[in-house]
């Protein structure tokens, strides 16, 4: 019997099902050891455009397990589901804001917790406010591309010489002086927007980059993706928060706050 590890809420982003390099089964495997009472998908959970490209050909049944486990979660353990527009998946546009059994989808949301008010979004509203480096947000982008071809190979190369996984995009992008400004900007900004909102955070996704930080009095909290890091944001029933690493969670780095059976 498996153990599922409990937190209140857990976030997820850039999953880009229906893309080659969309880290799938891995994703759904960890949602499979968690259990919670929210669960955030904070945008482009599915990659519309991607689809619309190659045609259904695309899609995989590893794709729809991912939703199958979230629906267990919906039954099985009363989870609400959240489901944030992002911009690969902006064909929910026409239908949102829509409630379905357990499950809302929105353009943005709040999120209370621990009298703390955290402004939820995925972040591709920054590309509205900046035109620098639009490509880090384009997965069609041939550079981009490139880098994800790369990482595949390498982490190919680590699995067969038993290393654990590492994101070789992630560590180049961060040696770029231009990627790195554009994502120093793209906090910063989203900071300015949730404490316009009279929030005290702001969880987004979008660029693909984890972080738990503080700028002055506003948290920022980034979710990651499932292409390059394999990362999730989780609060704990104490109202804290926490980048959580599938890397990390496969190493045996797990301290639960509960453990319930599955």
């Amino acid at each position: 019997m498996r153990l599922r590890k409990f937190y209140s809420t857990i976030v997820l982003s850039d999953i880009h099902l229906g893309t080659t390099h969309s880290k799938t089964t891995e994703v759904t495997d960890f949602l499979k050891s968690v259990n919670c009472r929210r669960l955030i998908l904070d945008g482009d959970i599915i990659d519309g455009w991607a689809l619309r490209k190659g045609g259904t050909r695309k899609w995989q049944p590893k794709h729809t397990d991912f939703f199958k486990v979230i629906m267990k979660m919906m039954e099985k353990q009363g989870t609400e589901i959240i489901y944030v527009r992002g911009n690969h998946d902006d064909f929910i546009d026409s239908m949102v804001p829509f409630t379905f059994y357990n499950i809302r989808f929105v353009k943005d949301f709040i999120h209370e917790s621990h009298g703390r008010r955290y402004y939820v979004t995925h972040g591709d509203i920054f590309d509205t406010v900046t035109s620098n480096m639009k490509w880090l947000a384009m997965l069609g982008d041939v550079g981009y591309t490139f880098l994800l071809w790369l990482n595949k190979i390498y982490n190919n190369y680590r699995t067969a010489h038993g290393k654990p996984y590492y994101s070789l995009s992630q560590a180049i992008k961060q040696k770029v002086k231009s990627a790195v400004s554009y994502i120093s900007d793209f906090e910063q900004e989203l900071v300015r927007l949730a404490r316009a909102r009279r929030c005290d955070g702001v969880i987004c996704g979008h660029i693909h980059h984890p972080a738990d930080t503080y700028y002055g009095d506003i948290h920022y909290l980034n979710s990651g993706d499932w292409v390059e890091t394999m990362s999730a944001l989780a609060e704990d029933e104490n109202g804290n928060w926490s980048v959580i690493r599938y890397g990390d969670m496969l190493a045996g780095n797990r301290m639960p706050e509960r453990q319930i059976a599955s």
